[in-house]
């Protein structure tokens, strides 16, 4: 499978998974592809747990600001301009194939846990969004391969 050139990573909100999501594969991949990531909806700030999580692995998140599909096309982003549209959430891949039905480009689904509603107390919650960042990095690695950037 080659290497895409573009990269779309989309959610619900744009706030936990798919910022992750962007910031990680820049990280790892550096200037290999052009990365972006949306939400279906954009009602939330990027998430304090999900800063704190990806900071455990030396990526910033925190000037990350948060979008929706329908933003992104209003700012002239078309979404037909991505060869690959990653969608971390059952309602955001349906929101990605509805959207691109008349563009050729491939819609992948990763099934990340939404760690939102997980944990009691602030230990338990880092820990489910861990485990969601993990999940993303485990994906990332799989489908692109090994880091370029060190």
């Amino acid at each position: 499978m080659a290497f895409p050139q573009s990269v779309l990573f989309c959610c619900d909100h744009n706030a936990v998974r798919s910022p992750m999501a962007e910031a990680m594969m820049k990280k790892f991949y550096g200037q290999r592809a052009y990365v972006q990531s949306a939400g279906v909806k954009n009602d939330m700030e990027v998430d304090g747990f999900s800063i704190a999580v990806c900071a455990e692995l030396g990526i910033e998140l925190s000037r990350h600001r948060a979008r929706s599909f329908e933003e992104m096309q209003t700012l002239g982003d078309d979404l037909g301009q991505f060869d690959l549209i990653i969608a971390l959430s059952s309602a955001s891949q349906h929101a990605a194939l509805d959207l691109t039905k008349a563009f050729h480009l491939e819609v992948e689904y990763w099934p990340i846990i939404d760690p939102t509603a997980l944990g009691e107390g602030r230990d338990a919650k880092l820990s489910a969004y861990r485990q969601a960042r993990d999940q993303i990095k485990t994906r990332m690695l799989d489908r692109f391969g090994p880091p370029t950037e060190p």
